[in-house]
């Protein structure tokens, strides 16, 4: 049977798609703007957007085992351009549950949420329970689709797990426009020896996860049993607790001084008013239990990061 995953192309999806081929997946697609540069016959790229109804008809017109949703308009677009970042977040992720609902068997589909449902006075640990709260358009779209994924789920339209991801850190490459965006750019710019900034408080209590192990998670999240489960189909995935102050020391300590002096400490309200509303740390013991995995501290992070340039 075939995987789908929306977003095959980006930073994540691509990686998702490479550890899934490892994992043994026999055909996989991807949907997304662009093709997916994953070069391997069992990946089959379709270009086109998750808001095309007859796109998303095409990338699951033979069935699907499971779907990772992937695909969305991030934080920095989504407090900009309303309009856009609702439609994409929100209607095109029921346009492809409507999809799945209509196919001959209930698909596995993984939702890729966000600590930014979050918002408002929290504790120091976020429980399970927490009510939602969004202060950002993209974080109120992504309680709509956790929402939308739930219900489809106990109507038994698809088998759905709402995965809520860290802030992903290092992440290679260019910037792109999520508000998080300077969490990679304080330590990838420094290393490569260009200038960055961190528009927040060194005390901003960030939750993070490397790119490996949230890719692991991901994977162990479109095989887990159904029954193993339960009622709740949404789940903070394991990550670690730091902040700028801690992973600028953890920079200075493995690539030297020279690369923390690169990034000027600013304040960008727009991106503080975002950012220091999502919670710092998670109770994660049910995810655990499950056996998702996590970071052991920021160094291993900023090491793995180091190793794979």
């Amino acid at each position: 049977m075939t995987i789908v995953v929306t977003g095959g192309a980006g930073f994540l999806g691509a990686r998702l798609i490479a550890a899934l081929l490892k994992d043994g997946a026999e055909r996989i697609l991807s949907l997304d703007r662009v093709a997916c540069p994953v070069d391997d016959a069992r990946v089959h790229s379709l270009v086109g957007s998750i808001d095309d109804a007859d796109a998303v008809a095409r990338a699951l017109s033979g069935g699907a085992e499971t779907v990772y949703h992937l695909a969305a308009v991030l934080s920095g677009q989504s407090e900009q351009d309303f309009d856009t970042g609702l439609h994409i977040n929100v209607d095109a992720t029921r346009l492809l549950l409507e999809a799945c609902r209509r196919l001959d068997r209930a698909p596995r589909f993984v939702f890729t949420s966000s600590l930014a449902v979050f918002g408002g006075e929290m504790p120091q640990i976020v429980p399970p329970t927490m009510a939602l709260m969004p202060q950002s358009s993209y974080g109120c779209g992504k309680a709509i689709g956790e929402l939308l994924v739930s219900e489809y789920s106990r109507k038994g339209f698809v088998d759905g797990l709402t995965v809520r991801l860290p802030t992903i850190c290092v992440r290679p490459g260019a910037p792109n426009s999520a508000a998080s965006s300077f969490v990679s750019g304080i330590i990838r710019e420094p290393v490569a020896g260009q200038a960055s900034e961190c528009p927040v408080p060194l005390d901003t209590r960030l939750w993070i996860s490397s790119p490996g192990v949230a890719v692991d998670n991901l994977v162990r999240a479109g095989r887990i049993p159904a029954a193993d489960l339960g009622l709740s189909r949404v789940m903070d995935m394991p990550g670690i607790t730091t902040t700028p102050a801690e992973m600028l020391d953890s920079l200075e300590r493995l690539a030297g001084p020279e690369a923390r002096a690169r990034v000027a400490l600013t304040r960008e309200q727009r991106i503080i008013d975002i950012v220091c509303s999502w919670p710092g740390a998670f109770d994660v013991t049910r995810a655990r239990a499950l056996g998702f995995g996590a970071d052991t501290d920021f160094d291993a992070i900023l090491q793995q990061f180091l190793a794979d340039r």
